[in-house]
């Protein structure tokens, strides 16, 4: 495993993609315990996406982690989609974490609101209630974090949950994943959590394998530091740790 440095950034090159996974999850698991050393509840929030399964099995395998202490949030979701639908994010993680381990509580978005805004504040509210501990997140493949893509990222929003509209790269993502089965069927908008909002955590787990992350993975590294790349702001948060696998990181050998 290859470890290095950009700015604040840590970056861990692994072997392959069940390597990722271990290393995140032991990384997670360490943070965890740190903060229930101090604390009854940690907040923790979940990014729901296929890059983030290889991370979610290993802690779900893991039994110290004590997630009966752990109030967690969801990143983003669809607007539009039925509760019950399988797209939507909090199922994927009901499917990948939720449902295979006891929370103290699990804090979902609502697909279905007939007040997407409303949403936002309720679910900013809960929010504020504590400070956010720990974010396990991804990139996407045009550099976003939750769905803050680079046309509506901003670093300095004054919302820390908001409405978004997806850019076309974001949604084409979401088919090539294998989450829909046509670019017509992907949500056109969303629910995140804002970039200021990721950014107050204590402590950022980024897993992000495949081919289709490698140009996101290069940029994120050496383009400057801006929304035309929203993963950049990364390089100046306290302590975030970026993993790869081979083919995410293939850009960065060259």
């Amino acid at each position: 495993m290859k470890r290095w440095k950009k700015e604040n950034l840590t970056v861990l090159e692994c072997k392959d993609r069940k390597e990722l996974g271990i290393a995140a999850a032991a990384d997670f698991s360490k943070a965890l315990k740190s903060v229930l050393e101090k604390k009854e509840i940690a907040t923790v929030v979940f990014a729901a996406a296929p890059s983030q399964n290889d991370f979610l099995e290993a802690i779900v395998a893991d039994k110290s982690i004590d997630f009966s202490r752990v109030r967690a949030f969801n990143m983003d979701e669809y607007i539009g989609l039925s509760a019950d639908s399988p797209e939507t994010f909090g199922n994927f993680l009901r499917r990948g974490i939720y449902d295979l381990r006891k929370f103290h509580a699990v804090e979902f978005l609502d697909s279905e609101s007939a007040d997407p805004e409303k949403e936002a504040e309720r679910y900013a509210k809960l929010l504020a209630k504590q400070p956010i501990d720990i974010v396990c997140m991804g990139i996407g493949e045009n550099g976003h974090i939750a769905f803050n893509d680079p046309p509506v990222a901003d670093f300095n929003d004054p919302k820390a949950v908001k409405i978004v509209e997806l850019e076309l790269a974001c949604r084409s993502q979401q088919v090539n994943d294998g989450c829909f089965p046509t670019l017509e069927d992907v949500p056109k908008h969303a629910l995140t959590l804002t970039i200021p909002t990721l950014g107050s955590a204590t402590y950022h787990f980024c897993m992000v394998p495949a081919s289709s992350k490698a140009q996101a993975v290069y940029n994120t590294l050496h383009m400057e530091i801006s929304t035309k790349c929203p993963a950049t702001i990364m390089r100046t948060w306290e302590q975030p740790i970026l993993y790869l696998d081979p083919d995410s990181a293939s850009l960065l050998n060259k």
